[in-house]
């Protein structure tokens, strides 16, 4: 179950073009396979795992505000990172949905059970109480995602909100995943947004400086 990169690496080229659209489905479609072959014992301990990789990490001392993610049951947990960072005084932000459904934003945090809610496609978020953090004010952005490439590309959901949201991000912007999501090449298209490093449970690479 725990795949390193290079072990699914269609054919597919460092592409900017017409079809990378239908190349990322693909790619979805085989990539969340195996999701549902992750034990929750599993996922636990990668997660633990992650999160011991980040600790060290000079980016993530230095940063005094943080947008991460509330983790669905098939991402990495970091939650106990960020209940630390909350401890240290520093400024934990999470992503909200706007009103209209179309853009998320950062909401500042002082605690991840009670100023949460269920937000956009069940997934918890800030409630809407939670003050709004200027995203170019960030110094370190955590980012989830479907699949990963050590070059930096991401690929998302589909949906495009995550990278509308880290195209505005002007600090550090890392993807958090598990080994398996990490594939030779990710096609990436004019709206993708590039990350500056990837963090797996066995590394940190800094890609964009």
């Amino acid at each position: 179950m725990r795949k390193f990169f290079g072990e699914f690496s269609p054919s597919i080229g460092k592409i900017m073009s017409s079809n990378a659209h239908t190349l990322k489905a693909s790619m979805r479609r085989q990539l969340r396979a195996n999701f549902s072959a992750m034990s929750a014992t599993q996922r636990a301990a990668w997660s633990q795992e992650i999160c011991s990789v980040l600790a060290v990490q000079p980016i993530w001392r230095e940063a005094r505000s943080i947008l991460s993610y509330f983790p669905t049951e098939q991402e990495p947990d970091i939650s106990p990172l960020l209940n630390q960072a909350l401890a240290e005084g520093r400024s934990v932000c999470l992503p909200r949905q706007d009103s209209n459904g179309k853009a998320y934003g950062a909401r500042q945090i002082q605690n991840l059970g009670s100023d949460l809610e269920v937000g956009a496609f069940s997934i918890r978020e800030p409630r809407g109480s939670c003050p709004v953090f200027p995203l170019n004010q960030l110094d370190l952005a955590l980012a989830p995602g479907v699949g990963f490439d050590l070059t930096g590309w991401r690929l998302g959901r589909g949906k495009g909100y995550y990278d509308r949201l880290l195209a505005q991000v002007s600090g550090h912007k890392c993807g958090v995943a598990f080994e398996w999501q990490i594939v030779k090449e990710i096609p990436w298209e004019p709206h993708d947004v590039r990350l500056n490093s990837i963090l797996t449970p066995s590394r940190w690479q800094v890609v964009v400086s």
